[in-house]
């Protein structure tokens, strides 16, 4: 039982049939489509590594650039800690405060800014961990820092940590 729609190669083509030559050319033109699509995914593959790759560069730069930053604030606690050996507490206070001013600065380079607590609670930017009455303090109002909070640009990195006025 043949099917009325099957066409047969190389016959004649008043009698149903397709000829051998547009057979062949339309089984160039898809060899030639498909040549092309695995070119492209060929293409892209290396497009997603390289892409992948620069990435990762760019975060290693970007790693390596701070720790080049920090050095010096090491140095800095390192001198600190020889001067606490030899019990200087004058050298050693002033040791630390270079080394949290040095650090701080390096820091404020890199974007990293102190989040604000005076005046009203902001629950996007504080975390209330309690609230307690306070005379002549406005209900919802910072009273007392727990913590200091910081943000990176507009990113809240850590939330400043507050008791808040009732």
């Amino acid at each position: 039982m043949t099917e009325p729609d099957r066409l047969e190669l190389g016959t004649d083509p008043e009698e149903g049939s397709v000829p051998a030559e547009t057979v062949e050319e339309l089984t160039r033109e898809r060899d030639e489509y498909l040549d092309s699509l695995r070119r492209l995914k060929a293409e892209f593959d290396n497009f997603r590594k390289r892409t992948e790759s620069e990435r990762a560069a760019q975060a290693a730069r970007a790693r390596e650039s701070l720790v080049k930053e920090l050095l010096p604030v090491l140095d800095d606690l390192e001198r600190a800690l020889e001067a606490a050996e030899q019990h200087e507490e004058a050298k050693l206070e002033d040791g630390v405060r270079l080394v949290h001013r040095a650090l701080a600065d390096v820091l404020a380079r890199t974007g990293l800014a102190e989040i604000e607590t005076d005046g009203a609670f902001d629950p996007h930017v504080h975390e209330a961990l309690l609230a307690q009455p306070v005379e002549g303090a406005e209900p919802g109002s910072v009273v007392e820092v727990l913590q200091k909070g910081y943000r990176l640009g507009d990113r809240v990195l850590r939330p400043a940590r507050v008791v808040v006025a009732e």
